[in-house]
């Protein structure tokens, strides 16, 4: 997927804000495509980049099980949920489904 391929120094926010975060990489777009090809209903959430984190996109299954990775910005989160064909929304607009929160105290302090 080419929105994983970037210039080597090029970070995914404006230029001279580097994070303590590393890049997005192949392993992750892996891991999100998996993520969506065993599990059905899937939604992704597109967090913004901040000063610790490159943004992320959270997948969030029917069941609620959900998974976080890095991606290359919030252009990249909605190509790669066109490519996936799954919703995606904002975050900060929308806030997480009761599902996620639901699942993560069920599953609290497993694995």
């Amino acid at each position: 997927m080419r929105f994983w391929r970037r210039r080597r120094g090029h970070r995914a926010g404006a230029p001279g804000r580097p994070t303590l975060d590393r890049e997005p990489g192949r392993d992750d777009a892996a891991h999100l495509e998996r993520f969506v090809a065993t599990r059905r209903g899937v939604e992704g959430y597109v967090e913004p980049r901040t000063a610790v984190t490159e943004t992320t996109i959270v997948l969030v299954a029917a069941d609620g099980e959900w998974t976080r990775r890095r991606i290359a910005g919030p252009r990249a989160a909605r190509r790669l949920s066109r490519e996936l064909g799954i919703p995606v929304y904002d975050a900060q607009v929308t806030g997480y489904p009761q599902r996620m929160r639901a699942w993560t105290r069920r599953h609290r302090g497993q694995g």
